[in-house]
């Protein structure tokens, strides 16, 4: 989740692109660098490591510009490093980048076929240098930005200079935000309110899909098939936990928008882009394993249900899956040859934690999903794999459930091609369908409208359930425990086939039956199930694809069409409607949504 900031003002912005800076420090990086407009050149300032190193490189040789751009760098493609800091320059253009470039390499190759040169490993170099050749062609810079977002394939946050364009910066963003700051005289783009709060609070949160440009008189913003629009302007609160919350309601709201930009910086830290093979830190030798023992509780619990399905059926590796408050007190029989990963969004849960010392009291290996690197389990486990999520605050988990699910895919993938069950061909393609997920992450959470009007219905309730195959059923667990815990609606997940088994039996008019069914593998069955309810006079609600929607049975209440996606991503795009029709109908209920009755976030008692 890397930081940026883009200003164009009168009085010199260096020490105001630092403290931005500094204030989206929180995201995580490995370098920082700025670049301003000074006599009509651009120039640059970079530097690996935290702000202190840019800013001695500063003292040493000031950036007296009025117009700027600013970026904390989390590594994604190349190892942190000055030549891969960003702004990254091509030509005329100077630009910054969050996210990751899908087509990158396509572009590179024809960009260099072209006679193109690249300094850098990054994907954001190819961005400039696309910008740069539309600029070349004797376009203006927005039509320039809007022909080039228009070749790129991934998700991104843009800040862009244009030599020879002294007072205009310009943004683009698609599935990872990007705000813009109204000051007096003076504007701003940034990654949230935080990063521009010390100048400006009044701001303009893009849509999907917007780009915009900015001058000191103003912004114009236009919609991506490039249009012109307007664009609220907001005073946001003082508060900076208030400021957190951006453009939303609830945290919880914040949290599930959040993902596309989450999923892309855990993915990132667990593939090599250019080499398209995964990168697992902590030299964990999976071919010598004989089996995994995930321990976890609540949502990290389904997490790694999901992780189940994916290593088993990738890297033909046995993975048994405990709920840690019951695990020890069973004595289970372990094999020192097995790898128990604990689970926890803290690293503190004190279940989990016990659950992990028993097993690394018999002699296993052990490493720790968590996104606090910092806990307690963080320092006492062999491995440490991150989930790289950012803080969540909203008790009931989202991003960090589909981060979990993120690691948990590289890790399958890795496995896989350490046992010898998939080639190196076989590795590359999953790489680049793991790095497809942000972006249709971002497509699934566009659902947002339709789902909304379900939970209205839903809101009145008594029963939920929740159906689904394979991967789905873990999924479907997630989604009743997520309507529990927010909505306080009774709410129970069941493996599809179980249906005959005693649950139908609850299925009348007044039950909603959500059934989630990719068109895959397990869909002729899903589809199946669904009639069964049907004819039971169930309302179902059923979530597929579009190929699964030209086959689904007729007779569903509501069809919701997620994007079409390779399956071993699967459960991160049909995360986002689920999580959202939970925080709808609790939103539609009054319930405190980020504080349920009953819950904490962290659970550090047993």
């Amino acid at each position: 989740m890397c930081g940026i900031i883009g200003i164009v003002g009168t009085a010199p912005v260096q020490d105001r692109l630092i403290e931005s800076l500094k204030r989206l420090e929180y995201r995580g990086y490995d370098s920082a660098g700025i670049a301003g407009i000074v006599g009509g050149k651009v120039e640059r300032r970079r530097a690996e490591g935290k702000i202190r190193a840019l800013e001695d490189v500063l003292a040493a040789a000031p950036l007296p510009a009025t117009v700027g751009i600013g970026h904390t760098r989390w590594a994604t493609h190349g190892a942190p490093s000055v030549r891969n800091a960003h702004p990254h320059t091509q030509g005329r253009v100077t630009l910054v980048h969050n996210g990751i470039i899908e087509n990158y390499a396509e572009l590179r190759e024809r960009l260099q076929a072209a006679g193109r040169t690249f300094e850098s490993d990054t994907d954001t170099e190819v961005i400039a240098a696309l910008l740069d050749s539309e600029l070349a062609m004797g376009r203006d810079p927005v039509a320039a930005l809007k022909a080039t977002l228009d070749q790129l394939s991934g998700a991104y946050a843009l800040g862009v200079l244009i030599e020879g364009e002294d007072g205009l910066v310009m943004g683009a963003r698609r599935g990872s935000p990007l705000v813009v700051g109204h000051g007096d005289g003076e504007m701003f783009i940034g990654s949230d309110a935080l990063a521009v709060g010390p100048f400006t609070n009044r701001v303009s949160y893009l849509d999907e899909g917007d780009f915009v440009a900015i001058g000191r008189d103003g912004a114009k913003i236009f919609d991506q098939s490039g249009r012109p629009v307007e664009r609220a302007v907001r005073t946001v609160p003082a508060s900076a936990a208030l400021v957190e919350k951006g453009n939303y309601r609830h945290f919880m709201e914040k949290e599930i928008h959040d993902q596309p930009e989450g999923c892309q910086r855990t993915i990132a830290a667990y593939v090599d882009t250019l080499a398209g093979r995964t990168a697992i830190p902590g030299g964990i030798d999976f071919a010598g394993l004989d089996r995994i023992q995930i321990v976890a509780c609540g949502t990290s619990h389904i997490a790694g249900l999901l992780g189940k399905y994916l290593i088993e059926q990738l890297a033909d590796l046995p993975v048994d899956v405990e709920i840690a408050s019951e695990f020890r007190y069973r004595q289970p029989a372990l094999s020192p040859k097995a790898l128990v990963i604990a689970m926890s969004q803290s690293g503190e849960t004190a279940d989990t934690l016990a659950a992990l010392r028993y097993c690394m009291g018999k002699g296993m290996k052990s490493a720790a999903v968590v996104n606090a690197v910092e806990s307690t389990m963080a320092r006492e486990v062999d491995v440490v794999w991150p989930i790289h999520c950012g803080p969540e605050i909203g008790v009931a988990s989202t991003k960090a459930f589909t981060a979990q699910v993120s690691v948990l895919t590289a890790l399958a993938v890795a496995a896989a091609a350490a046992r010898g069950r998939i080639d190196a061909a076989e590795e590359q393609r999953m790489v680049r369908v793991l790095l497809e997920a942000p972006r249709l992450v971002a497509e699934s959470i566009e659902l947002e409208d339709a789902v909304r009007g379900i939970a209205q219905e839903m809101s009145k309730a008594r029963d939920v359930l929740y159906l689904g195959r394979g991967p789905m059923y873990p999924l479907a667990l997630e989604g009743a425990l997520k309507l529990k815990e927010i909505s306080y609606i009774h709410a129970e997940g069941y493996a599809a086939g179980e249906l005959k088994h005693g649950p139908i039996a609850l299925v009348d008019e007044q039950t909603p039956i959500v059934i989630l069914a990719p068109f895959d593998s397990y869909f002729e069955k899903s589809a199946s199930n669904m009639s069964e309810v049907m004819a039971r006079g169930g309302q179902v609600i059923f979530v597929t694809d579009p190929e699964g929607q030209k086959h689904a049975p007729s007779g569903a209440r509501v069809v919701v069409t997620a994007p079409r996606c390779d399956p071993l991503i699967a459960p991160l795009v049909y995360s986002p409607p689920i999580q959202l029709l939970a925080y709808h109908v609790a939103v539609q209920k009054g319930a405190d949504v980020d504080q349920p009755r009953n819950l904490a976030k962290s659970v550090t008692v047993e």
